[in-house]
């Protein structure tokens, strides 16, 4: 049974922030936490923790407003619809709108629920050339169903419990990313420092590597694109956990033409922007010259593409910068890489594949637990919970 609605503004008050002037940097000397949405990392997470803080003169000659711990924090620019709640007095700049609401009519579990619900509201009306935003009206608008306060209690423990769910999936995916590096470890030592004294070699030895192509000009020509020829750049490699599965563009045939395709198993490897950022193809795919393609047996891919993932901040590091960081074919051809025997890179391989066998289940899993959760939402907010 639908409930009864009240706009957000009936039920709760609206702070908004501000940002202490940049030009007086004594104002960021201060023991008050001030937050942007950058802050609020995960929906509904408690923020207990600020990258900035700020003094009492500061919140006195500015727009920002020091809210009480409890208090529901909604990103209204930048990341839209984030939600969290301070887990302590803090002060919000202007990306945040903080909820003061009644707790005699409104549970603050069950309003950060009906915020999430709302998340794709609040996107739709984002406004902004550069910075998109939602403003005062939409928020003070939005519609909270009204239901008893035991049945808000009840809808936001059973959301609660559904996203807990979701959430310890997160952590063993992140578990999953570092148990690659363990076993690396475990089997051939700290590859930067080669403790295990293996023969080491050129990366240029182990395999192939060369830029991807695209020789046309301008590159973003619409003739070039939108074709059956996927398109794999920089920020696609970055993404991609390891694996790239997706590109984010095409090409034409014309595209194809004047690039090059690359089989699957290449391993993508970017060297500029995003330096040293790796990920094998799944599929066939064309490249840019930001990105160097490395093609070798699969165990010793699979080995290349965990080494590199320790010697990327390495690489980063290093990387001259003009208008971005790059790094040119020559130091990828040129860096040293230990060579352990082929049976044990491939011994290495096969573990790999059990990884990437359990993280493509969990994923799998992921996205049915995130559509019983969207289901359990639009059930709970319509009384048939």
């Amino acid at each position: 049974m639908s409930a009864p609605t009240s706009a957000l503004s009936e039920v709760a008050d609206l702070v908004t922030g501000g940002t202490p002037s940049k030009k007086r940097p004594e104002y960021y000397l201060g023991d008050i936490p001030w937050i942007t949405g950058a802050d609020i990392s995960v929906t509904g997470a408690t923020v207990t923790s600020a990258r900035s803080h700020i003094t009492r003169e500061a919140v006195k000659d500015s727009a920002t407003n020091v809210v009480e711990a409890g208090t529901v924090l909604l990103v209204t620019r930048t990341s839209v619809g984030k939600v969290g709640i301070a887990g302590m007095p803090l002060a919000i700049n202007q990306d945040i709108t903080a909820l003061r609401h009644d707790p005699a009519r409104l549970d603050r579990n069950y309003l950060v629920r009906c915020l999430q619900l709302q998340a794709r509201r609040f996107e739709d009306r984002a406004q902004g050339a550069t910075i998109q935003g939602v403003n005062r009206a939409v928020v003070a608008e939005t519609p909270i169903p009204m239901r008893p306060m035991e049945e808000q209690r009840r809808i936001a423990a059973v959301l609660d419990a559904a996203d807990a769910l979701r959430a310890k999936r997160r952590e063993s995916l992140a578990k999953l990313h570092t148990l690659t590096q363990a076993i690396f470890i475990d089997m051939f030592g700290d590859p930067v420092n080669n403790p295990r004294g293996w023969d080491t070699a050129p990366l240029a030895e182990l395999g192939t590597l060369d830029r991807g192509v695209s020789k046309h000009r301008p590159r973003n020509d619409p003739a070039l694109l939108g074709g059956p020829w996927p398109l794999v750049q920089t920020g696609d490699v970055a993404s991609s956990g390891g694996y790239i599965r997706a590109a984010g563009g095409s090409y034409s045939d014309l595209g194809l033409a004047q690039s090059r395709l690359w089989p699957a198993g290449t391993l993508c490897i970017t060297i500029a922007a995003n330096i040293a950022k790796t990920g094998v193809l799944t599929f066939d795919a064309c490249f840019p010259d930001s990105v160097v393609g490395f093609t070798s047996d699969p165990a010793t891919t699979e080995f290349v593409r965990a080494f590199l993932g320790f010697l990327q901040p390495v690489l980063e590091a290093n990387a001259p910068e003009s208008a971005q960081k790059n790094i040119n074919l020559k130091t990828l051809r040129t860096a040293d890489a230990p060579v352990p025997p082929s049976a044990l890179r491939e011994e290495f391989a096969e573990a790999v594949d059990g990884v990437r066998a359990q993280r493509a289940r969990l994923m799998g899993s992921g996205e049915s637990f995130d559509e019983l959760f969207a289901s359990l939402q639009q059930r709970a907010f319509r009384g048939e919970l």
